[in-house]
């Protein structure tokens, strides 16, 4: 991979991004950086414990497998977030299944229940309206190279209300994505925490 994580290819990103924050004048608070992540509705059951030696073991477990949804988030620079943004693997989205869901969250699906155009697409129109961008309020979003991520539509969509794009390098999101780094990891400590309680 010529493009992997190294120095050159994260000290251009480095470079792009003082460039555009420069141009642009972009305050924390106008920075965003936008990931998705899968967390899958069927938790794996607890480990049990049990003397050495014995054959019968209850164990409790879920007769369906879990599935994966897909969780977009949006966090700026100085720690606040917009609600999130769940894609279900499902054809039709039924309201109910965000009931209880943080205040705000909205719900879409597609039958893969991961981002595609269309999805991103959504997903855009509700982080405008959260975080009320326009050309007199621009921010900085930032996000991996997925190709969903780049359609004409999006980024017409983008240019009208004030965002400008920066992605990170292929195969770097890893190093560098901020949500990846420090908040889904948590995320999904926590999530797992809540599940077998």
């Amino acid at each position: 991979m010529a493009t992997a994580f190294n120095c050159y290819t994260v000290g251009e990103f480095f470079t792009n991004l003082k460039d555009v924050r420069l141009r642009h004048k972009f305050q924390p608070q106008n920075i965003y950086n936008v990931d998705e992540t899968g967390l899958t509705t069927v938790q794996k059951p607890v480990k049990v414990i049990a003397k050495k030696g014995d054959k019968q073991v209850g164990r409790i477990t879920s007769a369906e497998r879990g599935t994966l949804v897909t969780v977009c988030c949006a966090v700026n620079a100085i720690g606040n977030s917009i609600p999130p943004f769940f894609i279900f693997p499902r054809v039709h989205f039924k309201g109910s299944m965000i009931n209880g869901g943080p205040p705000g969250c909205v719900g879409v699906a597609n039958p893969s229940g991961w981002m595609n155009n269309a999805t991103f697409l959504e997903w855009m129109k509700h982080f405008i309206q959260n975080v009320k961008c326009s050309p007199a309020n621009p921010v900085l979003l930032l996000l991996d190279n997925h190709e969903s991520h780049v359609s004409i539509v999006c980024l017409d969509l983008a240019k009208k209300n004030g965002i400008t794009m920066l992605s990170f390098p292929p195969h770097c999101s890893h190093k560098l994505q901020p949500l990846d780094r420090s908040v889904y990891g948590p995320l999904k400590r926590y999530y797992k925490a809540a599940c077998d309680d």
